[in-house]
């Protein structure tokens, strides 16, 4: 019996809800992540996204070099994307002085344009058409854009909108059940509120992420950054040994 070739298995895991709770998990870890890196260890913003840029250009090359879906490596690019999003965010914003603002506007610019032509060339966004070199390469770069969106997004909401973490967490946690409200009761584009959630879960996390660390007359918890990393960390081992994955099929 002869294997199928590369191009036609799927590389990234089936959208369930151990995805999304992992999904989640990840993203505030990357936000108590990239903040210890940046922030905690002094090393900056630039050095901090230098640092997480070599470890996703690195993840993502293996990623793409797999025969088949690795939970294990998928995970770990997640992860990548989202430590990666949180000091290139956190640069954009504070350190090329456009504030929140500008660098949501940038960033989702980046992340449309991103899908835009990712369409135009496969045609198709669709996470279960991720099964070539090309498509995946499409498919990393929108999440590297997302992650970095969302955290803009995050600190935007609870700082410059005056929600705090908090409130900002409601009004992602309100947003992502309206996009599930869609899934289940409409035939909206399953591709469309894809995409949407994934969106949404990475400001969700960053907010998370930041109430677990910032001080208490903040309104954090004031968790130590490292605490805090080290505790989504095993979480997210723990989920990914305890309920298996399978990589996702053809919806056709």
């Amino acid at each position: 019996m002869t294997s199928p070739p590369p191009e036609s298995l799927s590389k990234v895991p089936e959208v369930t809800l151990t995805f999304w709770v992992v999904k989640v998990a990840a993203t505030t870890l990357g936000e108590t992540g990239g903040d210890a890196v940046s922030m905690s260890m002094n090393l900056g913003y630039l050095v901090g996204t230098a640092i997480f840029a070599a470890v996703f250009a690195v993840a993502v090359a293996a990623q793409i070099s797999a025969r088949g879906f690795n939970p294990w490596l998928y995970w770990t690019t997640i992860i990548a994307t989202t430590t990666l999003g949180t000091t290139l965010a956190d640069w954009t914003d504070r350190s090329l002085g456009i504030g929140y603002a500008g660098g949501s506007s940038l960033l989702l610019a980046l992340l449309l344009a991103t899908l835009f032509f990712w369409n135009r060339s496969l045609g198709t966004v669709a996470i279960d058409s991720v099964r070539s070199p090309r498509s995946e390469m499409y498919y990393w770069i929108t999440i590297m854009f997302s992650q970095t969106l969302g955290t803009a997004l995050g600190d935007w909401t609870a700082d410059s909108a005056g929600l705090g973490y908090l409130g900002s967490a409601v009004l992602f946690g309100v947003l992502l059940a309206l996009v599930a409200a869609a899934y289940r009761w409409t035939s909206a584009s399953r591709t469309a509120l894809f995409w949407a959630a994934f969106i949404l879960t990475r400001p969700l996390g960053a907010v998370v992420g930041d109430f677990l660390d910032k001080p208490t007359d903040a309104g954090g918890l004031a968790w130590s950054r490292y605490t805090a990393s080290a505790a989504l960390l095993a979480f997210i081992v723990a989920c990914i040994a305890l309920f298996p994955q399978r990589a996702a099929t053809r919806s056709h």
